[in-house]
């Protein structure tokens, strides 16, 4: 990679939006790693401490991981003119061969490893023909060791529903779309905030269909509230600020309390994300983005980010085993809280990249790892 010139230039691609696929594998991988080191700070509820405050934000604010992924897919596929096996027969392999790749390579990778790992422990049958499978379909259904696999099966179903959506689309004014998303947005509130069914059965308009209507609706929206990136820092902060008062508020000294990913205050946090990032050039922070541009610095941030979006996918597939490869010799190494949770998300993130970035030079493999 050429680091004196940035791959965005005379590129298709956008910058904004390869960012947000960063910013989506980031939030998915800090979920992950909260979910393992929460356990070590819950008896400091009563009195919160420091990190048991950030630790509570760090498990709510990053559910928009997988809200990001569905917006992009609205964002780059929608309001186009396509027919449906064209679609169906480029996104379906994109997502399918890698998924079935990874699930048969770390299911052998697991069984090989797990003598020399005390934290791995699989079915005891697991060497017999009949218990490997049992262990192989027990991994690609999301278990123990692939939680990360339900995201498969449903952006799955969200491809196959995808064409009919864009055919409305396709035909619809912004104020139609509007329409659609108020509705979305009352979802989000009954059924994913305050967990009870709306008066009104509107299941039609539910999520994850509501993010990916709404990806096309944030990146072509003319609206000028909409593409304020002060507007989007706002709204980002009152959704942390709700985070942390009700955040406190549901905890309890056994249990960490976070928001389904598709509540309204996911909502709020993900909408503001995204004006923020398609809008950062609006930012004007004292000079520094003028300053910037075009530098080395920024340069090597925009192929980092080209790098990491482009594997992003594969990264997501093995992200888990590699997390739980490094989790405990580091926290054995490390006695601070904030420096284990801190190396243990970039050592995962790192560590998955070079794994993606070393493949993706193998001929014929590279057309299956889940590089784009």
């Amino acid at each position: 990679m050429n680091l004196k010139k940035s791959v965005y230039e005379g590129s298709k691609r956008i910058f904004y939006l390869d960012a947000l696929r960063v910013m989506a594998i980031s939030c998915v991988i800090l979920i992950h790693v909260y979910a393992n080191m929460r356990i070590f700070i819950l008896n400091e509820y009563t009195v919160p401490t420091f990190n048991w405050i950030i630790t509570l934000i760090l498990g709510s604010v990053p559910r928009i991981g997988v809200d990001l992924f569905l917006i992009l897919s609205g964002a780059l596929s929608l309001g186009r003119v396509w027919e449906i096996k064209p679609f169906l027969g480029k996104r379906l392999p994109r997502i399918i061969m890698p998924f079935a790749f990874w699930s048969i390579v770390l299911t052998i990778f697991l069984v090989v490893i797990s003598p020399y790992f005390a934290n791995i422990t699989l079915p005891a049958d697991v060497l017999t023909p009949g218990g490997f499978l049992a262990f192989f379909y027990d991994y690609i259904m999301v278990g123990k060791y692939s939680p990360q696999n339900w995201f498969f099966w449903m952006i799955l179903g969200t491809y196959f529903i995808m064409p009919i959506f864009n055919k409305w689309i396709l035909h619809a004014d912004f104020s139609e779309i509007e329409y659609f998303l108020v509705f979305w947005l009352v979802t989000c509130l009954f059924d994913y905030t305050l967990m009870m069914p709306c008066p009104i059965k509107l299941s039609y308009f539910t999520s994850p269909i509501g993010l990916v209507v709404l990806g096309y609706y944030l990146r072509h929206t003319k609206r000028k509230l909409l593409n304020n990136p002060h507007f989007g820092l706002i709204l980002i902060a009152i959704s942390v600020i709700i985070t942390g008062i009700l955040g406190y508020q549901y905890s309890s000294p056994t249990e960490m309390f976070a928001f389904n990913r598709y509540s309204i205050i996911c909502a709020i946090t993900v909408i503001g994300v995204c004006i923020v990032f398609k809008n950062y050039d609006k930012l004007k922070i004292y000079g520094l983005t003028k300053k910037l541009n075009g530098s080395f610095i920024s340069t090597v941030f925009e192929n980092s980010v080209f790098s990491i979006a482009k594997y992003s996918y594969g990264i997501y597939l093995i992200h888990i085993i590699v997390l739980v490869l490094i989790k405990n010799p580091l926290l054995a190494f490390c006695n601070s809280y904030k420096i284990s949770f801190i190396a243990i998300f970039v050592l995962c993130i790192l560590c998955s990249w070079a794994v993606m970035a070393i493949l993706n030079r193998v001929p014929y493999v590279n057309k299956v790892i889940g590089a784009k």
